[in-house]
């Protein structure tokens, strides 16, 4: 798989089971790109909803993807701490036109306490009968639930003391 240069602007793009565009980030700074993970960064940016809305994001953000896990996790920098709102759905891919990844509705926001939230769960009932999500999908986001959650509780990954600053550091550096 190709994968993203350190430095380079790309395009998130978010999709739903049936194939259709969900969401798109305008642009986010590449940091680091591996075949692994893809870390970036943004501040107000646009996005784009399927539905023709456009909004801007109202902070600077950390983006974490990764290859292997089922989730995706942002840590939106705010005057009171680090949020992050995590999306389950496919490890990415990337080609030339964009990094992308399928949405599975359930998402997780934890606060900069560490405290935690499931989100949307009825929308993923809903989708999971609109679009025939295979039996199999189920047991597997359960376990990436389980996973980031786990990586929460123990601080790990994007979560770890100081993974946003030391990122946040990166983006201002390339920012310029």
């Amino acid at each position: 798989m190709d994968f993203p240069k350190t430095g380079s602007n790309i395009e998130v793009q978010s999709y739903k089971h049936n194939g259709q565009l969900h969401r798109v980030w305008e642009e986010t700074i590449v940091l680091k790109g591996t075949s692994h993970e893809v870390i970036g960064g943004n501040d107000r940016i646009f996005v784009h909803e399927s539905d023709g809305r456009k909004w801007r994001t109202r902070e600077p953000a950390i983006c974490y993807f990764s290859a292997h896990h089922w989730f995706n996790v942002i840590g939106m920098i705010r005057d009171d701490g680090v949020y992050y709102y995590c999306n389950l759905g496919t490890p990415f891919t990337y080609d030339e036109e964009a990094l992308k990844y399928i949405d599975y509705d359930l998402d997780v926001k934890v606060f900069p306490d560490m405290t935690y939230r499931l989100l949307d769960q009825d929308e993923f009932k809903l989708h999971e009968k609109e679009m025939n999500y295979p039996k199999e999908l189920e047991g597997i986001l359960h376990h990436a639930v389980d996973e980031l959650v786990t990586w929460v509780s123990q601080q790990k990954g994007p979560f770890s003391q100081g993974f946003i600053e030391y990122w946040y550091e990166r983006f201002l550096h390339y920012r310029g």
